[in-house]
């Protein structure tokens, strides 16, 4: 046979010479780096190209031309084979500790853009990528230190790669830095200069050098590709049975295809990114591959007079390169539309990492074969596409609309080439090219697929006569909508066609559309698609129509009906950053840089999944139910290769005699690990696959079939509303339920105005934290486990591990190093991973691993509260509301977790206003659903949303502004104190009302809201809204240990119970330390900070280590270390008494020294426990956001933050600003975005990075301020700080708050009073409320109706 697999392949990796022969050909590339080399760097965090964890750089060198190419790629998706005679560059290679960092790392560490740091690798390699490709371009030289890049593209050089805990600024930050075109004045907090520096100048930035400085392609790897390119791949060996093939013809294709090995287990595959696909992801191994991309034919672009073909193989970048050069040269402008369009919309499809390898003609092939949601199939059916398909010995030259309506191919049909027409309209003087593309996405930037995609081309010429435009030439093309494929609206095309446009033919033309654009049975939000697809043709053809006043494109702004035409989308972010720095307790209070952040950037920082792998080391993956409450009757596996890769099965019945069926407990129950003999919830663990590799176990447990019996049992309890029904409740225990304030009956009285029930529901949201939960358990001597455990609570999980297993806690030694994030998941939901795998390792005595994949995670782990809320509230006509009642359901889920405790802080968080009197009935359902837990915030986060909704809905009512109405109703001193009664505090420390003024005086909110009056009165079609929310959080700090030991020579140690998952606790520890021991000298001891090291949390070495969460953990272990050093420093002072006698300066290496010789003990141990005093305290801040809305697609653009926080005194400045600008993004995402959404047996159906949207870099406030303000001296505060992890993200609430402002103005705009309300001004907005809600409340129909009331205008004026 012609193609033989190849034998061997050879590569680069960080400038090393790799040699790989015999791998298994489904190796991807991410799996072989973390697992064959030295290089961790490169992380996995979702296994589906969607979220950049796994970024690397690729270079290709082309002989012929000499020239290398770079580009960033997924290596989650890539396989192995691919990158034969390829250069990869991972984080480790552009930098490291032995050879010194990059500056990419080092502007990433000092900008403080990198918190828990699991995604900073893959960030680095995105911009060093962008910036080493910028200054290739033909741009003018950059002034020196500087890049080619341009300020406009820094946020859009790392678009697609995801972070959870920063909320991106700072990335932006570090990036415009390289930028050439960069105001430095304007960049944010860093540690190069000083905020007060008038000119900071690039030469106090880490140096860059033009071109990266580094090589990316070795000369040695040149020189066997010039010595094989001859004679590559030629009959290396006969053909085998399994492997890698790689045609060079397509006579070679068809001879493979051809041939008996051939069968369904093959794929033919150019980048493998469909893998990343929900739907289509492999569903079990396959040993054979033929890789279509070394086809010449695949990869030609030929010119033609009329238009181009580009080979089918070629990259979706390639193709929008191409189509930009294409542009440029060609001659009439008019012509170069369709390119330029083509090109904008395909820059948003998939993320710049999955688009460098995805192929055009397989996004095609995809579309034809599956009902694939494609943007590319759709804007090149609009474009008037033609394809070339070679079938066995015929070549087929068919349109793409007919290409798309075939049967789905087979490989026998292969796509040779796509050819794009030259739409040059000069064949008529009068007529211009008319072209238009479209998307309504969840993502403004791509990484996110369409709801709807549209292209509209056409000529249009002028009717002179009557004086208006008529179309011709009409191709409208529609796709995503819930359809088997893209179509073209025929009908609507005929209709219009040589029509004179006016507001009735429009009307007609929707109508049709409507009747053409229907969602196959099961289309999630069809009335939505269907709505945005007849807003996108008004938005097409309303410019062209006389009569109709403009919604939008190339108008001038200010007209009665047009849009703003200087699109607010599209600037770039901005910010301002202020701290107040305090200089007390140096090095404390000063905003340095992150302990080990650089180690975070060159990916050295060890993660669980980092740690090499024990010799003989197993991995487990997950089985779980799929049912809400059924009887397991068997497990059993399909026959398939995956399913010979199985080890071992453990379950339930491997719990050792003496051990406990115990996945999770705290102090209000326990939760199994398994469910056993009945499955509980969809999603509950059944058991564990254990494999050779991880991603073996993974495909493995794809394999399982359950089967299940429900007889004898009641059905399963899934909603609050069935909860009630059953009363199925868990109790609170009445010391955590909260207190009612006043007497509401009397307060309803006395009120002028009463709301009735009024409901408002919040729906669950996933912890997306990057590190998906993950533990290694390692069996030792005598019966005795490490597990390591991406953990905020090891020293529960040491007890979980040693009941399952029925041994004493000192036989388990849990240790966590970092988390890659956590915010509440990796506490109590992290104990079933750890169990798991003790369990497993336990029984089988070898190591055993589990990294659970990102699907796993999302069904299995649970995630914040949903809650149910009725409210009734009485007010006078001023404003000052009398009484609030509340109904709450909280649906718990099927363990209590920590459940019981969310009552008291979804009423903390609602007490933030003077209700008058307050009362409430609160119910913890227990559902057969997977249990929620803690979520940053919990509780809070809801309360505070329910009851600005409240105080807008009182605001509404009135007709007065929403502000006016808070400020009635905040707390006085006194009714602080009636409200929050153990934690009000002193009066000087409430500052809420100084930082409300202040906020609203310095974001001129009241001249904001003024013009957003004017601007929605003056703009149909675009609506904006603007909130202001306060901030009351009740923190409780809790008990920690700490310890520092100081070495011979003087090096410091130092440990906490405290886990770092992002927060900065070591940092701030690492301040502390040098601060406490500092005090020997009157000016403080100038370098101790570099020589103190912070330890993991271990469960042996540091008891009572406790849980790290409620914002509280940095300070109670930075509390615990001061008294260790106190302790310390009363040891030390007398030795350094006598050594001053004897010499004034004495050095710290000589008092150690000599304090060793006297033998003191250089260790202490402290367990600091809150007094009673400092136990509980208040924290307060503000916040305003401002948003505009597309009426048309529902689509939101946050156009600014201003957020004001207190932090008493800040231990560390840039720490706490990160937290509070990361937290307040989060909270966007839950507030707008996150859409959790389960199946009727309550399973997470949205459990992918392609369902489930965080928020983006292309989604945060477009101008964003910060502020941490400085409020003094608080004498029960650890050194006069307050918590900053958790609260601001409450503050996001103001964007739903100001969301509503807009969808109201438009709801009156179109006196929308159908469905969800009585009047427009009234309605139930939920959470989340993304674009699809957005577009629900404004009205589905609003365009008809418009169009009808204009045909009405129309045809009174002819009458």
């Amino acid at each position: 046979m012609a193609a033989a697999a190849v034998d061997k392949l050879v590569f680069a990796l960080n400038g090393r010479r790799y040699e790989v022969a015999g791998a298994d050909p489904s190796t991807r590339l991410l799996e072989f780096i973390r697992t064959q080399t030295p290089f961790k760097g490169t992380k996995l965090g979702c296994g589906e190209g969607g979220c950049g964890a796994c970024v690397v750089l690729i270079a290709k060198y082309n002989p012929k031309t000499d020239k290398v190419t770079e580009f960033t790629a997924s290596s989650c998706l890539t396989l192995l084979y691919s990158i034969n005679f390829c250069s990869v560059i991972t984080t480790e290679g552009l930098g490291n500790t032995q050879d010194g960092f990059h500056a990419v790392q080092k502007r990433m560490s000092g900008f403080h853009a990198s918190q828990c740091g699991f995604c900073t690798p893959g960030m680095c390699m995105s911009i060093f990528t962008s910036l080493i490709n910028a200054d290739k371009s033909k741009r003018p030289e950059p002034p020196k230190g500087f890049s080619k890049l341009k300020v406009s593209e820094a946020e859009k050089a790392f678009s697609g790669n995801l972070c959870r805990c920063t909320g991106y600024r700072p990335i932006v930050d570090a990036c415009k830095s390289f930028a050439s075109d960069v105001d430095l004045e304007d960049l944010g907090l860093n540690i190069f200069w000083k905020r007060s520096d008038k000119n900071p100048d690039v030469s106090e930035l880490p140096s860059y050098s033009l071109g990266g400085g580094v090589c990316t392609f070795p000369d040695f790897l040149k020189s066997e590709i010039k010595s094989s390119h001859d004679h590559l791949n030629v009959d290396c060996i006969a053909a085998s049975r399994e492997g890698w093939y790689h045609p060079r013809s397509i006579k070679e294709y068809y001879e493979l295809i051809g041939s008996y090995f051939f069968s369904d287990t093959v794929k033919v595959v150019v980048g493998n990114t469909i893998t990343g696909i929900p739907g289509y992801k492999d569903q079990d191994l396959c040993y054979k591959y033929i890789d279509i991309g070394g086809i010449p034919e695949l990869s030609n672009i030929v010119k033609k007079e009329s238009g181009f073909e580009i080979g089918a193989a070629i990259t979706i970048s390639k193709t929008i390169e191409i189509l930009k050069q294409e542009c440029e040269s060609v001659s009439s402008a008019n012509g170069s539309v369709v390119f330029r369009k083509l090109a904008d919309h395909m820059s948003k499809v998939a993320t710049p990492f999955v688009r460098n390898t995805a192929s055009i003609g397989g996004n095609i092939i995809l579309a034809q074969k599956y009902p694939f949601p494609s943007d590319i199939a759709t804007i090149l059916l609009g474009a008037g596409a033609i394809v070339c398909v070679q079938v066995i010995a015929e070549q087929r030259q068919i349109t793409l609309e007919e290409f798309l309506e075939q049967p789905p191919l087979d490989p026998t049909t292969l796509l040779l080439s796509i050819f794009i027409p030259n739409w040059i309209s000069d064949y008529q003087k009068d007529t211009s090219l008319l072209f238009e593309t479209y998307r309504a996405a969840p993502r403004p930037l791509g990484n996110a697929v369409s709801y709807v995609n549209c292209a509209f081309l056409g000529h249009a010429s002028v009717d002179q006569q009557s004086d208006t435009l008529v179309l011709r030439n009409l191709r409208l093309a529609f796709g995503a909508y819930g359809t088997e494929h893209a179509i073209r609206a025929k009908k609507v095309e005929e209709f219009l066609t040589g029509k004179s446009l006016t507001a009735s033919v429009v009307l007609g033309a929707i109508q049709l559309l409507r009747d053409t654009i229907v969602p196959m049975e099961g289309t999630s939000h069809p009335e939505y698609r269907v709505s945005a697809a007849v807003g996108f043709l008004f938005s097409f053809l309303s410019p062209l129509t006389k009569s109709i006043p403009q919604p939008g494109k190339a108008l001038t702004s200010g007209s009665a009906d047009s849009a703003d035409t200087d699109d607010v989308r599209n600037h770039p972010v901005s910010s301002r950053r202020e701290i107040i720095p305090n200089d007390d307790y140096k090095p404390v209070g000063e905003p340095i840089k992150k302990y080990d952040v650089e180690l975070q950037a060159s990916g050295e920082a060890v993660y669980v999944d980092d740690i090499p792998a024990p010799k003989n080391c197993l991995y487990g993956e997950f089985i779980y139910s799929t049912q809400a409450l059924a009887y397991v009757k068997c497990i059993k596996f399909r026959s398939s290769l995956a399913s010979e890769r199985i080890i071992d099965v453990v379950s339930a019945k491997d719990i050792p005699i003496g051990g406990e069926n115990i996945g999770s407990t705290f102090t209000f129950g326990d939760e199994p690990l398994f469910g056993d003999p009945i499955a509980a919830y969809a999603g509950q663990a059944l058991g564990v696959v254990i494999a050779e590799t991880q991603r073996y176990a993974d495909m493995a447990a794809k394999q399982v079939i359950v089967e299940y019996e429900t007889e004898g049992l009641s059905p399963p309890i899934l909603t609050v509303e069935e909860a009630v029904e059953n009363s199925s409740y868990f109790e609170v225990p009445p010391e955590l339920y909260p207190k009612e304030v006043g007497d509401v009956s009397k307060g309803m009285a006395e009120a002028d105005h009463k709301i009735p029930s009024t409901e408002v529901r919040l729906a669950s949201e996933y912890y997306f934290y990057m590190e998906t939960q993950t533990a290694l358990a390692i069996p030792d001597e005598d019966n005795t486990l490490v597990v390591y455990s991406s953990s905020q609570y090891p020293e529960l999980a040491q007890s979980v591990i040693a009941r399952c297993l029925g041994i004493p806690f000192s036989k388990v030694r849990v240790i966590t190093r970092r988390a890659g994030g956590g915010f509440g998941g990796k506490a109590f939901r992290s104990f079933q991973v750890a169990t798991a795998a003790a369990l497993c390792a336990y029984k089988l005595r070898r190591p055993v691993r589990m990294y659970l994949n990102r699907n796993t995670d999302m069904v299995m782990i649970g995630g914040r509260h949903p809650v149910k809320a009725h409210y009734s509230v009485g007010y006078k006509s001023d404003g000052k509301i009398t009484a609030l009642h509340l109904e709450l359901l909280i649906n718990a889920g099927i363990s209590p977790d920590a459940s019981p405790q969310i009552p008291g802080t979804i009423m903390s968080s609602v007490k933030k206003y003077n209700w008058g009197a307050l009362s409430f009935d609160i119910k913890v359902c227990k559902t057969n659903n997977t249990s929620k837990s803690v979520m940053r915030a919990p509780g809070d986060t809801q309360g505070s949303l329910i009851a600005d909704a409240v105080i807008e809905h009182v605001a509404s009512v009135l007709s007065v502004d929403a502000n006016s109405v808070r400020e009635k109703n905040f707390h006085t001193y006194d009714s602080l104190q009636l409200y929050y009664p153990d934690s009000a505090g002193e009066a000087s420390t409430y500052t809420l009302h100084s930082i409300f003024d202040r906020l609203v005086s310095t974001s001129s909110y009241v001249d904001r809201a003024e013009s957003i009056k004017q601007y929605n009165n003056s703009n149909k079609w675009r609506k904006r809204g603007i909130s202001c929310v306060p901030l009351i959080f009740r923190v409780e700090p809790r008990a920690a240990p700490g310890r520092v030991s100081v070495l011979n020579d003087g090096s410091i140690v130092v440990e906490v119970g405290g886990t770092e998952i992002g927060q900065g606790l070591w940092t701030k520890v690492q301040q502390v330390t040098a601060f406490a021991l500092g005090k020997l000298w009157p000016d403080g001891a100038d370098g101790l900070l570099e020589r103190v090291r912070i330890l993991q949390a271990d469960t042996l070495n540091l008891i009572q280590g406790g849980l790290t969460a409620g914002s509280t953990t940095s300070e109670s272990s930075c509390a615990a270390t001061l008294q260790a050093c106190n302790m310390l420093i009363d040891r030390l002072k007398p030795v350094l008494d006598r050594l001053q006698q004897q010499s004034e300066n004495v050095s710290w290496d000589t008092l150690i020294s000599q304090a060793s010789k006297e033998n003191v003990n250089l260790s202490a141990s402290a367990y600091w426990v809150p007094g009673q005093e400092s136990n509980k305290y208040l924290n307060y801040g503000a916040g305003i956001s401002e948003l505009e809305i597309d009426v048309l697609t529902g689509a939101i653009t946050l156009l600014r933050g201003d957020l004001v926080y207190d932090c008493g005194k800040s231990l560390n400045p840039a720490v706490d600003l990160g937290q509070i600008e990361g937290s307040f993004i989060q909270g966007i995402g839950f507030f707008i975005y996150e859409e959790y959404i389960t199946n009727s047996e309550g399973l997470m159906i949205s459990n992918s990075t392609w369902d489930y949207k965080i928020p983006s870099v292309d989604i945060i406030p477009k101008q964003f301020n910060a502020e941490v303000l400085n409020t003094g001296y608080h004498k029960n505060r650890v050194l006069s700080s307050k918590a900053s992890g958790e609260p601001a993200l409450i503050l996001a609430s103001s964007v739903h708050c100001a969301l509503r402002e807009a969808i109201r103005a438009a709801r009156k705009e179109f006196a929308y009073s159908a469905g969800s309300g009585t009047s427009p001004s009234e309605f139930q907005m939920d959470v989340p409320a993304p674009m699809t809600l957005v577009k629900e409340l404004c009205g589905f129909d609003i365009v008809d109706k418009y169009l009808e009331s204009l045909s009405t205008q129309e045809r009174a004026s002819l009458a």
